[in-house]
């Protein structure tokens, strides 16, 4: 996939936009470029459109929407801007967390309003490291819901969708200018279209163990639980092409994904104040640190798994979404009357189990800080029905990538953009700072929807220029 020579392209077509990646941010960015009065392509390698996407539960925070506003709840860019600095160790772009968290209300509005995407507001409890309800989801929770909605919108606009297309060439002149795409279809022929601007929609390198053991090795051989054609092309296009990478050691991990299921454990069961066993029915990490931080240490247990415990008021505000209903239905949440009723249905030592449990309700009646920095205060003791579901740390997506200003317009390692090339969502940088510890829940989809928007709007005044 390398890239070309312009003065080599043989174009079998032009088209002003082309978008690579069908996900939310392909699909956003191919919405606002149809709004800015462009033609646009999106070249889709599967032949139904998943990706990272469908894959995740579908939640994009955003401050100051006027869902909130209906719901009387007070928030602002300035707050969230706060929540995600914070999570990252102040160690992120301020300016460009800024620019995303202010653009993010005003996206979710116009994805709702303008696009009929049906969302609404997860109540219930707080995602880790947000201090308002700031989370909007489609009303299963689910990633495949919102992606429907998003193909649902290209589909009423009319946009064009090739699916089954694998890009696997740039053309671009010596300045970075992209004039062409090369795409192969599964029958092997291969096309060439022209484009006069391109966005990068393709999501990171999760799917490349290579770069996972050359930028994040700490995580590389845990389970990927992202898209296996996550394999780093955008980030290889934009560093043959001049642009900046930045926080390449960067990712979203989750600590709670139902073995051997694969679906994803809302953290709101930790959050509310379950916790996680090793196979010795003990603690072993601070889990309210963060999902994305929690994987690693899952990873490090004795057969890479735990065991999330908690009870039947936790499971209640989570009821209804589709990944948790999925597991439940299997007969993965195991539950009990008893603590030793549930280690026997958990295959856990019945002793170190309740003796764990008894360790974290003193904790919880206490207010005390347990040894790995975690306060239980503030939450209700766990009670009849117990519950437990076994779970394994995963990989979902990496979070360094290519450098972008607010406009999502690929950067130098001087600062200048490159002529029309954009990017979004995991192609892009994100958020999240240097490491694992930086994510915020749902930095993912935020920066896949505000990035996509503002990449769409970019491309369609570019292509308008010539």
């Amino acid at each position: 996939m390398p890239v070309l020579p312009a003065a080599e392209a043989r174009f079998d077509y032009e088209v002003p936009v082309v978008v690579v990646g069908a996900g939310a941010c392909g699909l956003t960015a191919a919405l606002a470029a149809r709004e800015g009065g462009a033609e646009v392509l999106v070249l889709e390698r599967d032949e139904k459109p998943t990706g990272s996407t469908s894959l995740s539960t579908g939640m994009i925070p955003a401050a100051g929407t006027r869902l909130q506003a209906r719901l009387g709840i007070d928030d602002t860019p300035e707050a969230f801007v706060a929540d995600i600095l914070a999570k990252a160790k102040q160690k992120t772009d301020r300016d460009m967390a800024l620019a995303i968290a202010r653009a993010s209300g005003p996206t979710v509005d116009w994805l709702m309003e303008v696009h009929d995407v049906v969302l609404t507001l997860v109540e219930g409890f707080l995602y880790p490291g947000h201090g308002k309800l700031r989370m909007h989801a489609t009303p299963h929770r689910s990633g495949r819901e919102l992606e429907a909605a998003l193909l649902a919108a290209a589909a009423r606009r009319e946009l064009d969708i090739v699916s089954g297309a694998l890009a696997e060439d740039l053309y671009a002149d010596a300045d970075g200018r992209v004039r062409a795409v090369r795409f192969a279809r599964p029958d092997g022929t291969r096309e060439t279209v022209g484009c006069r601007a391109l966005v990068l929609a393709c999501n990171g390198f999760g799917g490349n163990r290579e770069m996972l053991r050359r930028h994040i090795p700490e995580i590389a051989e845990a389970d990927y639980a992202g898209h296996v054609g996550n394999t780093g092309d955008a980030v290889r296009w934009g560093e043959a092409l001049g642009a900046a990478l930045a926080d390449m050691g960067s990712y979203q991990g989750h600590g709670a994904v139902a073995h051997p299921y694969g679906n994803t454990m809302t953290w709101g069961l930790i959050s509310g104040g379950g916790f996680q066993v090793n196979v010795a029915g003990e603690r072993f990490s601070n889990e309210a640190s963060g999902y994305s931080e929690q994987a690693v240490e899952v990873v490090r247990q004795p057969g890479r798994v735990a065991w999330t415990i908690f009870d039947a008021a936790r499971e209640k505000p989570v009821l209804g979404f589709t990944d948790y209903e999925e597991v439940m239905a299997l007969g993965g949440i195991r539950r009990a009357g008893t603590i030793a009723g549930l280690a026997a249905a958990l295959g856990l030592p019945a002793d170190a189990l309740a003796r764990t449990l008894a360790e974290v309700e003193a904790l919880r009646a206490s207010g005390a800080t347990d040894r790995f920095g975690r306060v239980f205060a503030g939450t209700p003791a766990l009670a009849p029905d117990y519950c437990g579901v076994k779970v394994t740390g995963a990989l979902y997506h990496t979070q360094g990538g290519l450098r972008v200003d607010p406009g999502a317009r690929v950067l130098r390692e001087d600062g200048s953009a490159l002529p029309n090339l954009l990017a979004g969502g995991g192609a892009a940088r994100g958020l999240s700072g240097p490491s694992r510890w930086g994510y915020l829940s749902g930095n993912g989809l935020l920066t896949a929807t505000v990035l996509g928007r503002a990449a769409g709007t970019s491309a369609a005044r570019l292509a308008a220029q010539g």
